[in-house]
């Protein structure tokens, strides 16, 4: 079918009127990646001008020296009371002992099961030969618990209190009280299971439990190495102490980093190894708009920046880079704060580096203000393809 000439015009006429329709609306609605960095400052006018009536005021800094870069984070030092360390053979609730019992002579102790507070537990009696030619009886009584109170039950000496003690001083105990019923009774307590000596480990470790203190004077560092050491990367980690009701939290890399910060352990603490990761977000006309995890225990500015691609060619403002942040103050609450960064400018480099990012900030591009012709102009050569498509098809 062929259509006249006025038919063609009349719809090449229609398609170019709706074409330019559609521009004109698009006009005012160009694609971006967010604010301009003058419109954020005007924003952040406009809350400063509205004071308290503001929805969200905030305020910008802008970091053109070094006296308006924000101070590094503090590696935390512990706010945990450090009790004397007791003595390692102290014996509390909980502890399991043995008790080795020497005799001259008859033994008091016979062979067999020796009970113990209604139960019986082997023991074992052994003739040893002195060097001067006495024979002894070794009794081992082992599996001795001491109960909630703090006391043992032994056999001939009845019930004794052995919480707060050395295992020297309990030996001590339960030979004077055997002396007058055996001949030179000698007695040796060790302990097999501390309780009261202990710490316990749970979370990122590779075995976690239980682990007695060797010295007492071990320190954060040194425990975590008796679970068998940390899983995962330090810099995800966090380690907390809980020690009676107060509690210190540290991230390992920190640790790891300053280690006269290293925190001594107390027995009784228990330490957790959480798994905490560092994250910031990039936002805005950045080549990568994303949640990015902290490479490392610090990443500064210019870091960040490198790991979001940099500024977009296309979209970009380098003389527009923001940092969101979240600011605690002395009376316990929390200040939205904005820093500015003229990238555009060389000294503005130095000061990145020196510019600690921190855990959810977020690392904003600004969008170039520059750039929106540019997009006009693809918005038009977009919109006028159909308009070619109707000319080639009409004629």
């Amino acid at each position: 079918m062929i259509r006249s000439r006025s038919a063609r015009s009349v719809l090449l006429r229609g398609a170019m009127a709706a074409t330019c329709s559609i521009a004109v609306a698009g006009c005012s609605t160009l694609p971006n990646s967010g604010p301009t960095g003058m419109q954020i400052q005007r924003a952040a006018r406009q809350a400063s001008a509205a004071g308290p009536a503001a929805p969200l005021p905030f305020r910008i800094v802008e970091v053109t020296d070094a006296s308006a870069v924000p101070p590094a984070p503090v590696i935390p030092m512990s706010t945990l009371a450090v009790p004397p360390a007791p003595p390692t053979d102290l014996i509390g609730p909980g502890d399991v002992l043995s008790i080795n019992v020497y005799e001259a002579g008859v033994s008091l102790f016979g062979r067999g099961a020796t009970r113990i507070g209604g139960s019986a537990i082997p023991s074992m009696a052994a003739p040893v030969s002195t060097a001067t030619g006495v024979t002894t009886q070794q009794e081992r009584v082992g599996g001795v618990r001491v109960d909630d109170q703090g006391y043992i039950r032994f056999p001939f000496v009845g019930r004794l209190r052995a919480a707060g003690r050395t295992a020297s001083e309990l030996q001590t105990m339960i030979r004077d009280r055997l002396r007058g019923m055996s001949q030179d009774p000698q007695v040796m307590v060790s302990i097999d299971e501390s309780i009261t000596g202990s710490v316990v480990l749970a979370g990122e470790v590779t075995k976690p439990g239980r682990f007695t203190l060797s010295t007492n004077h071990e320190t954060l560092n040194q425990t975590i190495a008796l679970a068998g050491g940390y899983k995962g990367e330090p810099k995800d980690l966090v380690a907390r102490v809980q020690r009676n009701s107060g509690m210190f939290e540290i991230r390992l890399s920190d640790l790891l980093d300053a280690p006269d910060h290293d925190v001594p352990i107390s027995p009784g603490d228990t330490i957790t190894l959480v798994s905490r990761p560092q994250s910031f977000s990039t936002l805005g006309a950045a080549n990568r708009t994303e949640q990015l995890k902290f490479p490392k225990g610090r990443i500064s500015v210019a870091e960040a920046v490198a790991l979001a691609g940099g500024p977009n060619p296309n979209a970009g403002d380098a003389a527009a880079v923001f940092v969101f942040r979240y600011v605690p103050t002395q009376a316990g609450t929390e200040v939205p704060i904005v820093y500015h960064l003229n990238m555009m400018r060389p000294g503005a480099m130095f000061l990145s580096q020196r510019f600690m990012m921190r855990d959810n900030d977020v690392l904003y591009v600004g969008n170039a203000q520059a750039n929106q012709p540019t997009k006009f102009v693809q918005l038009l050569s977009q919109l006028f393809i159909p308009i070619a498509t109707v000319r080639t098809t009409v004629q």
